[in-house]
Parts: C-alpha cells; sequence; structure tokens
C-alpha cells in the first residue's frame, strides 16, 4: 500500500522526525490559505505548491495539454516547457500559491513513472521555502536476499535512482543493518562521511537517519524513500520527501495507515481485487492470465511473452481458492477492455482442478464471453475438471502443457483480432 507525501511527512512527524511545516489543500482557495498561513509563521513568502499522486518524477513531469504519448515521449527525453509546467511549483505569495494549484487540481500529470495516461491530481501539498546547499537521496528497504533492511544513499539527489544506478553506479552508497540490533550510530556517521558532510550536519544527518530507521521498522514499512533529502544552508538535513510503501501483511497493526489509502490513486479492477484477497496487477498486454501461485504467474507470462504476445495482468488466485473467487478473478479479467484472450493456468495442489473448472465455467455463463478462452489444469482431480470442461458445451481451448497452452493462446488471440479487422473492413 503506497501513501502520499503529506501522510508520509504526517507519519515521520508523529515519530519525531523533523519536517517543514506544510498544509494539504484540495482546491486552490485552501492553497491560497496555507501560504497566507506559512508566510505568517515562517516569514516568508516562498511557498513549493506539489501535486499529490502515487508516482515519482513530479517536478519532471508535464500538466497534459497535447496527447498523452506526446507529453510521455517530452518528459522521457527530459525536455523543459513543451507541454505544461510540471508538478511542483515554487511559488512567492498566496496569490501565486493559488494560481498554481489552480492549475494542478483537476489536470492531469504525466512522469515517466505514470505512463502515457498520466494520474489526475485531486490534491496538492503547500509547503514551506528553503535555502538549500544540497541535494541528496536516501532509501530505506528490504534486502530479501540477505535478510537485513538496506539503506541507500546518493550525492545525486532529485534524480531517478535509476538514472543514477545505471549512469553513475559509483555514487550509489550502501549499509546494511541487522534488524535485530537496529541502525548503529556508527553507520550512520559512516554514511554522512561517504556523502561528504563535516561538522554539525554529519550529526544532524545521523539524528535525522535514526529517526527515519525507527518510523520505517515501526510502520511495517516496505520502502522509504526520501528524494531529495536536503542539507539546509544552516547545515541542517531535512526530508524534502517522503515516499512510503507499507508490506500489506502487517497493515492489521496500522489502522491508522489504512485509513490513508486513497482509492482514487489505484486501478479500479486492483481495488476490485483486494476485495477477494487477490493479487492482481494491470499491465499492458491482451492476454488475460488467471493462474494459482505467484511462481507459476510469473512463468505463465514468460512464456506468453516467448510466443509473441504480452500478458494482460499478473493474477494469482492463491492456493487455497474456491468457487466463488476463481468467479470473481475471471470477471476482473474481462472487465479490461484491452484483453482479447485469457489463459487459465492451473497446478491443483490445497486447489483441487474440478473447482477451478466450476468457478471458470460459471464466469463464462455470467459473463457472456466473447474472447478466446485456453484451460490447462494439471493436478488434483484434473481428470475431473477436464471432464467438466469437456462436456460444458462451452467454447474452452483445453491444453495439456504450458507450451501447448501458450501456442493455443497466442494463435487464438491472433485469429480473434483478425476477425475483429475483418468485420470493421466490411
Amino acid at each position: 500500500m503506497k501513501i502520499h507525501e503529506y501522510q508520509g511527512k504526517e507519519v515521520l512527524r508523529k515519530l519525531g522526525v523533523p519536517t517543514l511545516q506544510g498544509f494539504v489543500a484540495f482546491t486552490a482557495a485552501e492553497a491560497r490559505t496555507a501560504a497566507e498561513n506559512l508566510a505568517l509563521s515562517t516569514g516568508s513568502p516562498v511557498v513549493v505548491v506539489k501535486s499529490q499522486v502515487h508516482a515519482g518524477g513530479r517536478g519532471k513531469g508535464r500538466i497534459k495539454e497535447h496527447s498523452s504519448a506526446d507529453v510521455l515521449a517530452q518528459v522521457l527525453r527530459g525536455e523543459d516547457g513543451v507541454a505544461g509546467k510540471g508538478g511542483v511549483r515554487v511559488v512567492k505569495g498566496a496569490d501565486a500559491a493559488e494560481a498554481a494549484a489552480a492549475d494542478l487540481l483537476g489536470n492531469t500529470l504525466v512522469t515517466k513513472q505514470t505512463g502515457a495516461h498520466g494520474s489526475k491530481v485531486r490534491k496538492v501539498y503547500v509547503e514551506a521555502g528553503c535555502r538549500i546547499a544540497r541535494e541528496l537521496y536516501l532509501a530505506i528497504l528490504l534486502d530479501r536476499t540477505r535478510a537485513e533492511v538496506l539503506i541507500m544513499a546518493s550525492s545525486e539527489g532529485g534524480t531517478e535512482i535509476e538514472e543514477v544506478a545505471a549512469h553513475k553506479p559509483e555514487k550509489i552508497l550502501k549499509i546494511w543493518v541487522d534488524p535485530i540490533s537496529g541502525l548503529g550510530g556508527w553507520q550512520a556517521r559512516e554514511l554522512a562521511f561517504g556523502l561528504g558532510m563535516s561538522g554539525k550536519t554529519v550529526n544532524s544527518f545521523a539524528k535525522l537517519l535514526a529517526g527515519l530507521y525507527k518510523a520505517y521498522d515501526a510502520t511495517d514499512a516496505s520502502m522509504l524513500e526520501i528524494n531529495p533529502l536536503i542539507v539546509t544552508e544552516e547545515g541542517e538535513c531535512l526530508p524534502l520527501d517522503a515516499k512510503m510503501t507499507f508490506d500489506d501483511n502487517g497493515l492489521f497493526r496500522h489502522p491508522e495507515i489504512v485509513a490513508m489509502r486513497d482509492l482514487d490513486e489505484e486501478d479500479a479492477q486492483e481495488i476490485e481485487a483486494s476485495k477477494y484477497d487477490l493479487s492482481y496487477v494491470k499491465l499492458d498486454g491482451e492476454i488475460g492470465c488467471l493462474v494459482n501461485g505467484a511462481g507459476l504467474a510469473m512463468a505463465t507470462m514468460d512464456i506468453i511473452k516467448l510466443y509473441g504476445a504480452e500478458p494482460a495482468n499478473f493474477l494469482d488466485v492463491g492456493g487455497g481458492a474456491n468457487k466463488e473467487k476463481v468467479t470473481a478473478a475471471f470477471k476482473i479479467i474481462t472487465a479490461d477492455p484491452a484483453v482479447k484472450g485469457i489463459l487459465v493456468n492451473i497446478f491443483g495442489g490445497i486447489m483441487k482442478c474440478d473447482v477451478i473448472a466450476e468457478g471458470v465455467l460459471a464466469a463464462v455463463r455470467e459473463t457472456g464471453l466473447q474472447v478466446p478462452l485456453v484451460v490447462r489444469l494439471e493436478g488434483t482431480n484434473v481428470d475431473l475438471g477436464k471432464k467438466l470442461l469437456a462436456e460444458s458445451g462451452l467454447a474452452v481451448i483445453p491444453a495439456d502443457t504450458m507450451a501447448d497452452a501458450a501456442e493455443k493462446i497466442v494463435a487464438a488471440v491472433h485469429a480473434y483480432n483478425a476477425s475483429l479487422e475483418k468485420a470493421r473492413s466490411l
């Protein structure tokens, strides 16, 4: 689960991490009031108006004025000022803050991470300005291969870490923290020295990092990214951004974080999938996948690509799914207009193949499926499952192996697309 920057900073403040003062605004008038209040409390009219969407690269993104594809191409090329202003505005005075918010709110922001479709800006965060001496990068995340917490830092703040990794890998510093013993002060100072800090800035960084690690650990976060982490002209270290992602398995311990979930930022099908405890991620292809087990789901997507097509989703129904859960999964896949064919690939262990077959048939009847459907079953009650499919009278294409299934669904989708083209030409 992801939250917005303003929510991340709220979490950090509650756990004692210092941040700049700011207010969330849902209207341009609220942004104006926020700017006025910040000017009174800080003595400076300079504020930053930031679009709040679940995507990075907001400052380098563009408010959409032309087609999405055009805007994304310009963003990827790093062109400035060709497709509207970015999603982060430094302004002076309440009038300018109100105008910036009005330009952002209700419009679509396109960044490298949103893709061509962009993300609608429904709220902005108005934050006090400050004098910045340096911009750094910091992230705390789980390194599963070492079963330790990884802290990454770089002097290249304000830049996507993927760009740094690709072109300046030597600029990325890493330390690992044993979750039992926790972050050592010596580790924080080592990182500070590696970033070229000295004097009181070292202590400020070490204190900030200790607070950020505490926030990461206390909230069951899977990632806490600060980009940029700034050093002010006075030598103080502060988080200028706060991107937090949480482990869904730990959310039952944090109802206050669950309350921060923004459904407007999530795909409608992914929201529906979460109601049935299904692992679903929408992708850009045209072959829908219904699989049990994350490993088998990944392998299924790989073999679809091997045979020359693209998967439309990742969908893992889990090892103990029932008929209702399978039916719900099928409906979620068919709700995607990009899907031109469906591949069901099930290995029945705890889950029985006849239960899967019943769920698939119920969903086909209920949805009136029009696109090709290939089903490959293996494992517990496989013969009964295949018998149910064969005797259903429905247009289900059986497959014996993964390769057989992939080959059949790709061929069926090609034929289906060809028939659509022919119908359009008549």
